[in-house]
């Protein structure tokens, strides 16, 4: 844009706030030579690698200290009450700001990827930080990155020429002190919404966890109660070789076979929709992992044990190299009992224990076969299927409370700081 004012900065002007580009209110990469002005070389100085820049976090939190003269070469500077943003992908986007406070020897240096801002005497640094953190600020900035793939970064220009509306220096520490409270606030409600989140899912796991471990190949009690105990390729359909997928599934091809990938597992039905589509010719080889509707997905390398649901109109897709499709013997463990035995404790610690490798983890289908399952008769395999069902849909219902109530301070958080900046707080 030319960064003309937007309808917001408008409003604000017409309470007699200014607007001005931010290379006007602030120092922008204030000279390394103030460091070397100030301590010898030897002196030790503080130093944030970009990890140490935090999201939501006003203070910049630096971890280390370096003497002057290992980091001044090839390090970004900045001192106490400068303010620092990331200006790489996917750092940028996802918020990466804080204000430098408690430096070593009141000095910092960190990664080159950061933009560091000094603001002038008219400028309060909480103002300017809460003013970088809004969400409209970040999609515009993104919006104009630049650089390759992967390596895409904020532009001088755009940082430079950004308009920000100001009013006095009181007015702004009135809007920091509401923005500071509110924002108080509204942590503690988020970190409440997201403990509930994952209490509703632990009790939900933990109750999967108390039906296995009770009947547990280990315990007598187990095989007093009527379960047995196979293999896994002892209880699987005649026609489920327990197979690796495609190899090379090759480029998306339109209107193609749809492939179901370890990335698309962890939703507990896998479906059509968002699915890799490739020539129907490269599955040719791979009849024993075409599916038919109904298989439990288990992913065998990556995220080796997360298993998902197969829905009936992916029959005739297939799998890739991660994925075993499972059809049990119908006889035996009917397919809903079969998804929460492999979900459960006993079965993932298996996994766990066979899992190899280190860039990338897997387990081999030698390995998959002979792991040990136990199960109870089919009747009773339906009374706990309905069961854990019933407290899966329960567990659902929380988690869409509690997500929804995060989307809500999210979306108020959102709304402050708009309000904050067009003179309405």
């Amino acid at each position: 844009r030319g960064f003309a004012p937007q309808d917001g900065e408008e409003a604000a002007m017409k309470k007699g706030w200014q607007t001005k580009p931010l290379s006007e209110v602030c120092e922008i990469k204030p000279p390394k030579s103030e460091a070397r002005e100030s301590v010898v070389a030897s002196a030790l100085v503080s130093f944030a690698p970009m990890e140490d820049l935090g999201i939501d976090r006003k203070f910049l939190n630096a971890s280390q200290t370096k003497p002057l003269a290992s980091v001044v070469g090839s390090y970004t500077y900045f001192a106490n009450g400068d303010v620092l943003l990331a200006k790489i992908t996917p750092c940028f986007e996802n918020g990466k700001l804080g204000i430098a406070n408690g430096l070593s020897n009141g000095i910092g240096f960190g990664s080159s990827e950061y933009i560091v801002f000094r603001p002038s005497d008219i400028l309060d640094k909480e103002f300017l930080y809460y003013f970088l953190a809004r969400p409209e600020f970040r999609s515009e900035g993104a919006a104009r990155m630049s650089g390759a793939v992967g390596h895409k970064r904020v532009s001088k220009e755009f940082i430079e020429s950004y308009p920000i509306p100001f009013p006095s220096l009181p007015e702004q520490q009135r809007i920091v002190g509401i923005l500071d409270a509110a924002f108080e606030g509204l942590a503690t409600a988020k970190a409440n919404a997201e403990k509930n989140l994952l209490n509703a899912r632990a009790l939900f796991d933990s109750h999967l966890q108390a039906v296995f471990s009770q009947r547990s190949l280990s315990g007598a009690e187990g095989r007093g109660m009527g379960w047995v105990e196979k293999t896994f390729e002892e209880v699987v359909h005649a026609d489920c070789s327990l197979s690796y997928g495609i190899v090379q599934p090759g480029e998306e091809y339109a209107n193609g076979l749809p492939i179901v990938r370890p990335t698309d597992l962890g939703a507990g039905t896998i479906c059509l929709d968002g699915l890799k589509r490739i020539n129907p010719k490269l599955a040719d080889g791979y009849k024993r992992t075409t599916l038919q509707g109904h298989e439990l997905l288990l992913c065998v390398r990556g995220s080796t044990g997360v298993v998902s649901k197969a829905a009936p109109e992916l029959a005739g897709g297939n799998v890739t190299r991660g994925i075993v499709p499972i059809r049990f013997d119908s006889k035996l463990i009917t397919q809903d009992f079969g998804y929460y035995l492999v979900c459960s404790g006993p079965v993932q610690s298996q996994i766990s224990e066979k899992t190899y490798g280190t860039a990338l983890m897997q387990i081999n289908i030698r390995d998959l076969r002979v792991l040990e399952l136990s199960f109870p008769s089919i009747k009773e395999q339906c009374s706990l299927v309905e069961k854990l069902d019933a407290l899966t849909t329960e567990t659902q219902r929380l988690a869409a409370i509690y997500q929804k109530k995060l989307t809500a301070l999210e979306s108020l958080k959102k709304s402050l700081l708009h309000q904050a900046f067009t003179g309405n707080l």
